[in-house]
């Protein structure tokens, strides 16, 4: 399976892996896959619903679920091809331009899923610092800046990862350790210098994930702040009882990346199979929880969805 010529331009397709060891399994393993791909797709599509039909949801804390719910979807969208291709039918085989797109649009969206994590932990603090500015300050134009800044700055910083790649001439091998396109991994089959697209990567990781996760530990170090400050034990409970969702989706997603990323360096030794298994968890299971945490913890999202429901059958 391995590219024998030296030139990019012939170099056509990659090999992706499905979940070692349990090739025999994959049949049974699209249950749950598929299982996990719905819930987060159904439920992430519910709160973007809800939120646009239900007029009480109009604020800034749901606007911004509403982005989350977006890019969540398409890390899901983005992946479930290839993953499912190959739990059902063996597909393995891709399209080397086509990795490299699968490969912008998973990085892209993960990206701008930090983005809008760093923008909620935003607009919990002005909730508790500021309450009644709150909406003055985060208003509607200014909400929808912050999203197409995040989009923005996402796709500028993915866009160059493809494109050096492309440049860079392959041989031996042209098979992938994961059932999808990741940059860590198509950086291992070039047959030459990939010192630029290292630094690049690592620069792009410290600016976007590393920075928006510096800031969020801040923010809540403000809100902690804000919150001990407040004089009844009472209203202190209800400030932080406010940040709870968003603390489970900030955990939810940056503890897989950190453990991708600790294997990733400190266990390479480790089997395939739990390689494998943490990049899914990071990748697929994000989008499965977020709904459900919220959906579970914010009665005015349970009675947005409700409503939409109960609308539904009104029509019917």
């Amino acid at each position: 399976m391995g590219a024998e010529s030296n030139d990019s331009f012939d170099f056509q397709s990659v090999f992706l892996t499905g979940i070692p060891g349990l090739e025999a399994l994959h049949g049974w393993l699209s249950i749950p896959f598929l299982t996990m791909y719905i819930v987060a797709t159904v439920g992430n599509s519910l709160i973007m619903a809800a939120v646009k039909a239900d007029s009480a949801l109009h604020e800034p804390m749901y606007l911004f679920l509403s982005m989350l719910a977006i890019t969540e979807v398409g890390v899901s969208v983005s992946t479930l091809p290839t993953v499912m291709g190959i739990l059902w039918f063996d597909f393995r085989q891709i399209n080397f331009d086509g990795c490299l797109a699968q490969m912008f649009f998973i990085h892209t969206f993960s990206c701008m899923e930090s983005g809008v994590l760093l923008a909620m932990s935003y607009d919990r603090f002005v909730a508790i610092y500021n309450p009644l500015r709150y909406t003055a300050i985060l208003t509607l134009p200014r909400i929808i800046s912050m999203g197409l800044s995040i989009t923005l700055k996402s796709v500028l910083f993915m866009a160059p990862l493809p494109i050096l790649l492309r440049q860079l001439p392959y041989c031996h091998t042209n098979v992938l350790s994961h059932s999808y396109c990741l940059h860590s991994d198509l950086i291992q089959l070039p047959c030459a210098d990939t010192k630029l697209n290292s630094i690049l990567g690592l620069s792009i990781v410290l600016a976007s994930f590393g920075l928006d996760s510096l800031l969020i530990v801040v923010s809540y170090i403000l809100i902690l702040y804000t919150v001990l400050g407040i004089a009844s034990g009472e209203g202190r409970r209800k400030a932080l009882n406010t940040c709870v969702s968003h603390i489970c989706a900030v955990l939810v997603y940056y503890v897989p990346m950190i453990g991708v990323s600790v294997m990733h360096r400190a266990a390479k030794h480790a089997s395939p199979l739990a390689h494998t298994l943490m990049s899914s968890i990071y990748l697929i299971v994000p989008p499965v929880l977020n709904p459900i945490i919220y959906s579970v913890k914010t009665k005015p999202i349970q009675q947005g969805i409700a409503t939409l429901f109960s609308c539904k059958k009104e029509l019917l």
